[in-house]
């Protein structure tokens, strides 16, 4: 059952939303230092189904009202506020938005060991190339793999499915994955279903090891257990 809509509620909600959407525009040199206030409506928009007092038939619909180039930041301001503890919260229009996301991948995974003030100390300090750097080696243990930008052109009408086919993707891998391996998820899926059709195994091989990357490492450890057990 959907929870009773509070009709008032609702609707100061979605006006403070619409509210600081309106402030960014305008004040275009100091936009996202309200991005911590704006995730905290976008959760409470969701949890509340707030979205059903314009006739909107889901909150996905309500984001492509009001972020209609792209819903994916309005996903990660909801991670940030989810993840974030507030005395952490509390500092983060220092920083910027980019910077929080990376902040809320390291609460997500470290828990309680999470070092707030470590780490705010970096974010205020550290260019945000260089932070990010500092934040994927303190995940993954490791420096980062080199890495290079491509360019390629597409026509503004395949923009939306290229969008909404990256976005599905963040969903299935989680927001804190970067565009470039949600683009890689779906090359392997395409190249998994080619070597199939193919006969290939070689190209089946190489996109199923693509897809074990993507596992948490307890899923890794099953997928491993279940080959075991399968050779034996």
């Amino acid at each position: 059952m959907p929870p009773k809509l509070n009709r008032r509620r609702a609707q100061a909600v979605l006006s403070r939303i619409d509210e600081i959407l309106a402030w960014e525009v305008r004040h275009e040199n100091e936009r996202d230092t309200r991005f911590v206030e704006l995730g905290k409506c976008l959760c409470e928009v969701r949890a509340g189904q707030y979205w059903r007092l314009e006739n909107l038939k889901s909150f996905d619909e309500f984001l492509e009202r009001r972020f209609p180039e792209s819903r994916r930041k309005a996903y990660y301001l909801m991670s940030i506020h989810e993840q974030l503890p507030p005395q952490v919260r509390k500092e983060l229009k220092q920083v910027g938005w980019t910077k929080g996301l990376e902040l809320a991948k390291l609460a997500r995974q470290q828990g309680q060991r999470f070092e707030s003030a470590t780490w705010l100390h970096k974010a205020r300090h550290m260019p945000k190339a260089e932070f990010q750097r500092e934040v994927e080696k303190e995940l993954t243990g490791k420096d980062n793999e080199p890495s290079e930008l491509i360019f390629f052109k597409v026509y503004r009408s395949q923009i939306p499915v290229i969008e909404q086919a990256i976005e599905t993707a963040a969903l299935m891998l989680g927001s804190d994955k970067s565009r470039g391996y949600c683009l890689e998820m779906i090359c392997a899926d395409f190249l998994a279903g080619a070597a199939i059709d193919s006969g290939n195994p070689e190209l089946l091989l190489q996109s199923i090891s693509r897809y074990y990357k993507f596992l948490p490492v307890p899923q890794r450890e099953v997928f491993l257990s279940g080959l075991n057990q399968k050779a034996s």
